[in-house]
């Protein structure tokens, strides 16, 4: 009796510390999620600070708190650009594998949630035994269920980390079809320029036959030298070198296009459209900064970051007992393999279980998901650093871009010039053949300069707004 007196307080206060301490893990843990909204918020106050897009809004020819930039693409006019978007968002096979992997990331976030429900099932089975020449028979029919309580949060947190990993898997959708959208446009936008440098190409190698065809009459007639003729027919085989390199960016633009509208280079057939280099396309944004901040690689990176702080509160909630109820009713048959003569039976079991023994394991766990929480929260700040340095560096290859197309605009407009008045020069004397030749090359590579730029400059249009993607992107999916 002197021992049972004295096992009691024992008892009692045992179980108080052990109250406290599961009451402290519980509290603790309610403030233990990521305040997603909060952190967006943060983002958009750092974006906005640094105001990367005001500090260009005097030497750009673009407006930056213009218009809606959604489905920016259609200001150049191309109906065959714009088949090519809605192609390539609708077959492209990067883009569908995510969504089907976000269809299945949001089965599992299901599954997971359904851990807050009992578990269980219907079992109905007959048997029949013998034992000599004894005989048995015996029925039954049972409903067993298994109910974990998440009076912990350790299921919250799984449930909390599933959510998350579903929400980066539509992030990375939206990062697919803003890659797949600013890959079209850049693919189709080099394509037709190809077409209009080969058909440049083509008139200067045109030009430079008839050009030879006359020298070299002029040759027999003894009235001009080999020198001239050799120099020209240089200059030809320098113009049609670059034609089998210009038939093959031809197809490696084709190619590429193809293969983004999930189909082959062969079955792709683009009409030449080089009136697209010509058309006005500025880039025109509707709050830069929110554009920024709104980026899928930023949410993305916050999702990841969440996600890898619930595993951690779940991997923190291990070190703490499961408590689960398990219960079962049902009837039971001796006697038949029918459902005759019935007896009723029932259990209910509440059950703790608590892996003590598993606690060096279990602390490593929790210490390697917290340090991966820590990586993944650095990895979130370098993304939102690199988006912005990105958006900037996009707006400063788009003046860059613009003040390189002005001067080689004006050097093929001076060097056209040039070519009329060496020309009408040559026609009265005043200059050997041979300042012609150089006139002409010049020309040439002027206009060459030109169209590449022409190009470039528009390339770097779209660039911008693949960086400030974060609005147009968002419009995109709605209308998915």
């Amino acid at each position: 009796m002197q021992s049972v007196r004295t096992l009691k307080p024992l008892k009692l206060k045992t179980s108080l510390t052990a109250t406290a301490i599961l009451m402290a893990a519980f509290l603790s843990g309610c403030a233990s999620k990521i305040d997603l909204a909060n952190e967006q918020n943060l983002v958009s106050e750092f974006v906005a600070k640094a105001n990367i897009a005001g500090d260009f809004s005097g030497e750009l020819n673009a407006n930056l708190t213009g218009a809606d930039e959604t489905n920016w693409w259609q200001k150049l006019d191309s109906s065959q650009l714009n088949q090519l978007v809605t192609d390539a968002l609708a077959n492209n096979h990067n883009v569908n594998t995510s969504q089907l992997t976000l269809k299945s990331a949001l089965a599992r976030l299901g599954e997971q949630k359904a851990q807050y429900l009992p578990q269980g099932g219907v079992e109905i089975g007959a048997k029949r035994s013998g034992l000599g020449e004894t005989n048995s028979r015996q029925s039954s029919a049972n409903v067993a269920l298994d109910w974990q309580l998440d009076l912990f949060g350790r299921i919250t947190a799984l449930v909390d980390a599933a959510n998350a990993s579903a929400m980066s898997q539509a992030e990375k959708v939206r990062l697919l079809q803003i890659e797949v959208v600013s890959s079209v446009v850049k693919g189709f936008v080099s394509y037709q320029g190809n077409v209009e440098k080969q058909r440049i190409l083509t008139l200067q190698i045109e030009a430079l036959a008839q050009s030879i065809d006359v020298l070299q009459a002029r040759v027999d007639e003894g009235v001009a030298n080999d020198l001239d003729l050799n120099r020209t027919m240089a200059q030809l085989r320098q113009q049609q070198a670059l034609m089998p390199a210009i038939e093959y960016a031809k197809y490696r633009d084709l190619s590429t296009l193809a293969v983004l509208t999930g189909r082959l280079a062969q079955e792709l057939k683009l009409s030449n459209e080089q009136a697209i280099l010509e058309r006005a396309f500025n880039v025109s944004l509707n709050a830069p900064n929110k554009a920024i901040a709104l980026r899928p690689d930023i949410s993305r990176a916050l999702y990841d970051f969440s996600q890898a702080n619930s595993l951690s509160v779940s991997a923190s909630k291990a070190l703490l007992p499961d408590i689960s109820l398990t219960s079962f009713a049902g009837v039971v048959s001796i006697g038949s393999n029918g459902f005759s003569d019935t007896q009723q039976q029932w259990q209910v079991a509440p059950q703790l279980q608590w892996s003590l023994l598993s606690y060096p394991a279990l602390l490593a766990q929790r210490d390697a998901q917290q340090f991966l929480t820590e990586a993944a929260y650095s990895d979130y700040q370098q993304v939102v650093l690199s988006a912005l340095s990105e958006s900037e560096l996009s707006l400063q290859l788009l003046v860059n871009q613009a003040q390189q197309k002005h001067f080689a605009d004006e050097r093929y407009l001076f060097a056209n010039k040039a070519f009329l008045q060496a020309q009408a020069m040559y026609e009265e004397g005043q200059i050997p053949y041979l300042e012609l030749l150089d006139a002409r090359q010049d020309v040439l590579i002027a206009q060459e300069s030109a169209v590449d730029s022409t190009i470039s400059s528009l390339l770097a249009k779209v660039n911008a707004y693949q960086s400030f993607n974060g609005q147009w992107s968002y419009a995109l999916s709605n209308t998915k």
